[in-house]
């Protein structure tokens, strides 16, 4: 049986939606990634020292964790598949790891990369310091601001930060400058897209990397309850977590449900259109032009959305709710005092949703994706609390 989420079409294409929409000048370049790309993933030997990588170094496979007091608190049976636990402490390092080796195996010297809220831009310095690449990160200055723990951390790590200063300082605009630097050395840079977005065979190719956190989750499940989960959800900005996640469970019985944030819901919110080189749903005004999206998450404030979440969501396959900064912010303070683990905020938009539909998902078992870990938004949590030092409630 073909998997309804295979491969996509000769263009690049899930249905409608992907696609390579590229200058001139960056089309040899996709082209000769989508070839390298399809070439290491049969080869045995590179994708043995991808297991063997993410084993040794990421820390896989990560735990699915059933979650008893959060479960009796939403009256569902929850299980966290805990990609907070990963080196680095997100999901973004599984993606980063077989970037860097298929950029290593091209015989590229140097990766650039966006980054939002600083995890695929840590995960990216992280892997390109364990290879001995070159690292330069672009990060909106919004973001720069708001997640300096990350800036740090790149920077021991020994990545270059340069913060963007155009149009919204934010994701957007991180990927815009990270694009028009590739077209400046292509000889020996690589692209790090660190979502599944862009011109193909980025969706696809990030896809297929992140996979490894469904077919994880899928095997533990079973060996733990015997059957599939009734539902499965995960986060989504340009989604690659829930991607990764929806891969494992997209061809069983499983409900699967994406949650966007309400200021930045592209598929809840958004129009057709083609911008960072791929078609898919995007916010936008009457004239085209893209609106900005609006989150406490900075990892989920993106205007659009992978377009294979925009397939799945066109055939009827995955549902993409939403959720507003309150309810993540008593989201990341349940899974806190029920569980003990602090969680990022783009990740508490999926436990925000089993409060918002405990009537819906009563009685049922949900694997829920925790696709990161909160320190690196202690600060943004903290300020809207009303937790700062001398405020009382230290």
């Amino acid at each position: 049986m073909t998997s309804l989420m295979g491969d996509p079409d000769v263009t690049g294409r899930f249905g409608e939606f992907g696609g390579r929409f590229v200058p001139e000048s960056l089309m040899p370049a996709v082209i000769e990634l989508e070839a390298a790309f399809r070439e290491a993933w049969i080869d045995p030997a590179f994708r043995g020292e991808y297991t063997a990588t993410l084993e040794s170094y990421a820390g896989r496979p990560t735990r699915l964790y059933l979650a008893e007091r959060l479960s009796a608190q939403v009256g569902a049976e929850v299980w966290l598949k805990r990609e907070d636990l990963a080196h680095t402490g997100s999901h973004k390092i599984n993606n980063v790891i077989g970037q860097a080796l298929l950029a290593r195996r091209m015989g590229k010297t140097r990766l650039i990369a966006e980054t939002g809220a600083g995890q695929h831009g840590v995960a990216t310095a992280t892997a390109a310091a364990l290879l001995g690449l070159e690292a330069k990160v672009y990060m909106g200055e919004v973001d720069v601001a708001r997640q300096s723990l990350n800036v740090f951390r790149m920077r021991l790590l020994g990545a270059e930060v340069e913060p963007v200063t155009s149009g919204s300082r934010t994701l957007k605009d991180a990927v815009n400058e990270a694009m028009r630097s590739w077209v400046a050395a292509l000889d020996d840079t690589h692209y790090c897209i660190g979502s599944v977005m862009g011109p193909h065979p980025y969706p696809w190719m990030v896809r297929e990397f992140q996979r490894v956190i469904g077919d994880e989750a899928r095997t533990q499940f079973l060996k733990a309850k015997g059957s599939p989960p009734d539902w499965v959800v995960a986060c989504v900005g340009g989604g690659s977590n829930a991607a990764g996640t929806f891969a494992g469970f997209v061809d069983t019985p499983a409900r699967l449900v994406g949650v966007e944030p309400a200021g930045g819901a592209a598929i809840g919110r958004g129009v057709g259109g083609i911008v960072h080189g791929m078609q898919s749903f995007f916010l936008q005004d009457e004239f085209g032009q893209v609106n900005e999206a609006t989150s406490i998450s900075a990892g989920l404030d993106y205007p659009g959305v992978g377009p294979e979440h925009a397939f799945l969501h066109t055939v009827g396959r995955a549902r993409y709710d939403q959720i507003t900064d309150d309810q993540v912010l008593e989201a990341v303070q349940l899974l806190a005092r029920t569980e003990g683990i602090i969680c990022a905020l783009e990740s508490a938009h999926a436990i925000a949703w089993l409060v918002e539909h405990q009537e819906e998902i009563a009685g049922a078992s949900v694997v829920v994706t925790l696709s990161g870990r909160g320190d690196k938004d202690a600060e943004t949590i903290a300020a809207r609390l009303g937790f700062l030092e001398g405020d009382g409630h230290a």
